[in-house]
C-alpha cells in the first residue's frame, strides 16, 4: 500500500522530533557548568564547546544529507535521522548519571552523534517545498516554526518535569522515547514526497554544493540572513539559563524549573506567529517580513539583560519569540523559490549547514563573552540583528519577485 505524502505527518515527524531536542536543550549549560572542577579556569568555552558540538556536525553533514533526499527520497533520510536521534538521547541520559570529566566527555559524545544523525529540519524543508504551491510555500514553511514553537512549548517544560520526577537521567530517557516512537510513526505513515521523474540530480562534493549554492547572489543573500539570524537566536538560547541563574536571581531548584517554563513561554509565542504567517505574507510580502523581523528580534535581545521584573522579561522574551518566529517561514520560503525542483534538499540542505555554523560558533563566543559581562553577548548580537535587518532592506525590499528567479535558474540547467 503507497502511502500519501502529507503536511499533518511531517508536522507531526518534525514536532516529535523537537520535543526531544527542547526536553535537553535547557538542561544543557547547567549539565555542563555542574560537572566542572571549581579550578578549571575555561568555563564559559568548554560549555560553549559542548553545546555547539550538535551543530558542528550538522554544518558537515546536513548537506550531503540534503543532496541524498534528492537522490533517494525524503522518507528514508527522515527515518534514519529519527533513530539516531533516539540513540543519541539515549547515551545522552547515560552520560548525565555519570557526573564529573567523565560524564562531560560522554555528553560531548552523545551530542556529537546527534549532530549527525540530525537531518530532519533541512529534508522536512524539502519535503514541504515538494508537495507545496509557490504561492503557499512561504506560509506552509511555518509548519516547521510552528513546529518549533511547540516543541518548545512541551520540551522544556516536559525536561523540567522529568528531572523532579526522575533525576538527571529522566530527560535523556524521555527524549529518546520520544524520537523512537517519532521513528515507529515515520516507518508506518510516513509517505514519500519526491517525485521520480526526468530531471537530473547532480552529484556534487561537498565544498562543490555550498559553492554552487551561495554563486547564486539571492540564495546567497537569503542564507547569509538566515545565519546571522540563526547566530543570534542561538546565542540567547546558549546564555539565558545562565542570566537566569547568575542576573535574575534564580537558586537550584528555581534555575531547573523556571527556565524551562520561560523557553516553554517563547516557544508559545512563536507558535502562535506561525498562524497568522500567511496573511502576513500576503500583506508585506517576503522581503518585508524578513526586515521587520530582524527589527523586533533586535529590541527583544538588547533588552534582555536589562529587565529584572517577571513583566518585563516575559515583554522582552515575547518580542525575541515574535521576531525569531517570524523570520524562518519567509527567508526558507524564498529559498525555495529561488530552487529548482531537483535542487530542494542541496540548497535547503546549505542553508541548514550555515545554520549549524552559526549555533556551532555562537554558543562559544556568546557562553565566553558571557563570563566577561553578562550583558555583553545580548548588546552585541543586537546589533548583529539590526545590521542584518538593515541588509535584507537594502537588497532584498523593492526586488523582483522570487519566482522569476527561480525560473531563471531552473532554465540554466
Amino acid at each position: 500500500m503507497r502511502r500519501k505524502p502529507s503536511l499533518l505527518v511531517i508536522f507531526l515527524s518534525v514536532f516529535i522530533d523537537l520535543i526531544g531536542f527542547g526536553i535537553v536543550l535547557p538542561l544543557l549549560p547547567g549539565y555542563a557548568e555542574d560537572n566542572f572542577r571549581p579550578d578549571f579556569s575555561a568555563k564559559g568555552l568548554i560549555i560553549g564547546g559542548i553545546i555547539a558540538s550538535f551543530s558542528a556536525m550538522q554544518f558537515l553533514f546536513a548537506p550531503a544529507w540534503g543532496r541524498l533526499s534528492d537522490r533517494i527520497g525524503r522518507r528514508p533520510v527522515m527515518l534514519v535521522s529519527n533513530l539516531g536521534a533516539a540513540g543519541s538521547y539515549a547515551l545522552f541520559a547515560v552520560a548525565s548519571g555519570m557526573g564529573g570529566t567523565t560524564g562531560l566527555v560522554w555528553i560531548l559524545i552523545s551530542r556529537i552523534f546527534a549532530g549527525i544523525c540530525g537531518a530532519n529540519l533541512s529534508v522536512a524543508s524539502a519535503y514541504i517545498a515538494d508537495i507545496t504551491p509557490p504561492e503557499k510555500r512561504s506560509a506552509r514553511m511555518g509548519l516547521i516554526g510552528m513546529a518549533f514553537g511547540l516543541g518548545f512549548i512541551f520540551g522544556p517544560a516536559i525536561g523540567a518535569f522529568s528531572v523532579e520526577i526522575f533525576g538527571r537521567t529522566g530527560p535523556g530517557w524521555v527524549a529518546s522515547g520520544f524520537c523512537a516512537a517519532n521513528f515507529i510513526l515515520g516507518w508506518f505513515i510516513l509517505g514519500e514526497s519526491r517525485k521520480q521523474g526526468s530531471e537530473h540530480v547532480a552529484v556534487r562534493p561537498k565544498f562543490a554544493q555550498w559553492g554552487h549554492t551561495l554563486r547564486q547572489p539571492r540564495l546567497g543573500l537569503l542564507i547569509g540572513i538566515f545565519f546571522f539570524a540563526t547566530f543570534c537566536f542561538t546565542c540567547f538560547e546558549a546564555t539565558f539559563p545562565l542570566l537566569a541563574k547568575h542576573e535574575f536571581g534564580f537558586g537550584e531548584k528555581g534555575f531547573n524549573h523556571r527556565v524551562g517554563y520561560f523557553f516553554t513561554y517563547a516557544g508559545f509565542i512563536a507558535a502562535l506567529v506561525q498562524g497568522v504567517i500567511g496573511r502576513l505574507v500576503k500583506k508585506f510580502g517576503e522581503q518585508k517580513l524578513i526586515f521587520i523581523s530582524m527589527i523586533i528580534f533586535a529590541a527583544g535581545l538588547g533588552g534582555l539583560p536589562f529587565v529584572t521584573h517577571l513583566p518585563g522579561i516575559l515583554t522582552v522574551l515575547a518580542l525575541l519569540a515574535i521576531g525569531s518566529g517570524l523570520n524562518r517561514p519567509p527567508v526558507f520560503g524564498m529559498i525555495s523559490l529561488n530552487s529548482p525542483s531537483n535542487e530542494q534538499g542541496a540548497n535547503l540542505g546549505v542553508a541548514q549547514s550555515f545554520g549549524a555554523l552559526a549555533r556551532m560558533i555562537s554558543p562559544v563566543f556568546a557562553t565566553t563573552l558571557f563570563f566577561v559581562k553578562p550583558s555583553l553577548p545580548y548588546l552585541i548580537c543586537g546589533g548583529i540583528a539590526l545590521l542584518t535587518a538593515l541588509f535584507a532592506f537594502l537588497f532584498l525590499c523593492g526586488n523582483a519577485p522570487p519566482v522569476a528567479a527561480a525560473e531563471k535558474i531552473q532554465a540554466a540547467d
